[in-house]
């Protein structure tokens, strides 16, 4: 049930409440007033039925002398005291009634008695019953509509904050909850959390920036000193003393390239160059390109043999086509099948069906912190998982969002990273 059909329910049970409550305290004030009036009326009856039979020996205004249904306390009062009594008892057409009692005489003498028919007026409290519970009926039909339409507004400022909530979530750091508010006027809870959403999007969006702007001041700042690196590898003598420095400094030009990647990517500067291309042929030389021991399937075209090198990527030119930029697919699936290798564990096996690429290994599979975050720069998970500055995923995630594609991380329940690909049609 939605928040509004909550809300609306709550008024709703409140107003019967409140209806059931006031219902029954003026039902039990009525009858408590009915029954008085009743007490009151016998009161003077008896005092002027006991006035007339006294001076004329009539009697008048309905009253009897010791009649057989008088009430038990009624049948022996004090001399000149008048005492009333209620008898609830239903006869024929007498209902409820009131017994007014008082000796005519000394002790001995008969009691004269008057009988209150308390019918007409519990007819009367009958009818205010039935009254008071068809007006709260239509009070509750009435107000009940009121209720909904305005748990409905509630309801829909609080959607509209969570909606921003999840733009910003999803990267959209510019999303703000005031144009979804429509800048409402006053302040309650709704307008608070508002306020409070807005505050952690200027929070996030000021870190993120200081990130980003770190990342490209360093990449830029060792772009240069890594190419006079590279350059002064060349004046070293031939050895194993050259070779090793020479692997290092590939690999700290590798990370500045990746850095400056990121940072291209970071300020929306990348731009796709859409070609139509055959995905598994792209697939399989982005794998080839990887120099490392990973078998490619193609799933949608059965005459396609696995392919297990480059050699094989002629056979695959009768496989779908898809318009996308290849040289930023092969950039995601060699980081993809990279990962794969450095932190999981053989065979790695590369599915092309459709649209979709799928790279999976057979390791411990990606961190539940990765998996709940998505990858963070720099940070590679456990120390055993391997080797690496950790850019692999944090770019192939930003060239899948350059492409318009889908890129999934998950675990296979038998164990073993799945990083899947989805292009868009």
């Amino acid at each position: 049930m939605s928040l509004r059909w909550k809300i609306a329910a709550l008024a709703a049970a409140t107003a019967c409440l409140v209806a059931l409550a006031v219902g029954v305290l003026v039902h039990v004030w009525t009858a408590m007033d009915v029954r008085s009036r009743a007490e009151m009326e016998a009161t003077n009856t008896v005092y002027s039925a006991m006035d007339v039979y006294r001076r004329t020996g009539t009697l008048a205004g309905g009253a009897e002398l010791d009649p057989a249904d008088l009430p038990t306390a009624l049948r022996h009062p004090a001399d000149d005291d008048r005492r009333v009594a209620y008898d609830g008892r239903v006869e024929g057409n007498l209902g409820p009634s009131v017994w007014g009692a008082q000796r005519v005489g000394g002790p001995g003498s008969p009691v004269l008695a008057v009988r209150i028919n308390m019918s007409p007026q519990l007819h009367d409290l009958r009818r205010l019953d039935a009254s008071m519970a068809v007006a709260s009926l239509v009070s509750l039909a009435a107000a009940l509509p009121l209720a909904v339409y305005g748990a409905g507004l509630v309801a829909r400022r609080l959607r509209r904050v969570a909606e921003t909530a999840a733009r910003i979530s999803a990267g959209d750091l510019d999303a703000r909850t005031g144009p979804a508010l429509g800048h409402a006027r006053g302040r309650d809870e709704v307008t608070d959390i508002a306020a409070t959403v807005d505050l952690m999007a200027d929070s996030l969006g000021r870190r993120l920036r200081i990130e980003r702007q770190f990342t490209a001041d360093v990449a830029h700042e060792l772009r240069t000193p890594v190419g006079g690196l590279l350059a002064a590898t060349d004046l070293l003598p031939p050895g194993e003393t050259e070779d090793l420095l020479r692997a290092r400094v590939r690999d700290l030009r590798g990370l500045v390239e990746d850095l400056l990647e990121i940072s291209r990517l970071d300020a929306g500067a990348e731009a796709p160059v859409r070609a139509r291309v055959p995905l598994a042929a792209v697939v399989a030389e982005a794998v080839a390109r990887t120099g490392l021991d990973t078998e490619v399937r193609v799933t949608e075209a059965p005459q396609v043999e696995p392919l297990e090198s480059v050699e094989s990527v002629e056979s695959v030119d009768n496989a779908a086509t898809v318009e996308t930029d290849p040289r930023r697919l092969e950039r995601i699936v060699g980081n993809l099948v990279i990962n794969a290798h450095r932190h999981g564990r053989t065979p790695v096996r590369v599915t092309v069906e459709g649209r979709t690429v799928v790279v999976r290994d057979h390791g411990p599979g990606f961190p539940a912190d990765l998996l709940l975050d998505g990858p963070r720069r720099f940070r590679t998970g456990a120390a055993e998982r391997g080797a690496g500055h950790g850019l692999g995923l944090t770019i192939a995630l930003g060239q899948a969002r350059v492409l318009g594609a889908e890129l999934r991380l998950d675990n296979a329940p038998d164990g073993g990273a799945v990083a899947t690909l989805r292009l868009p049609r």
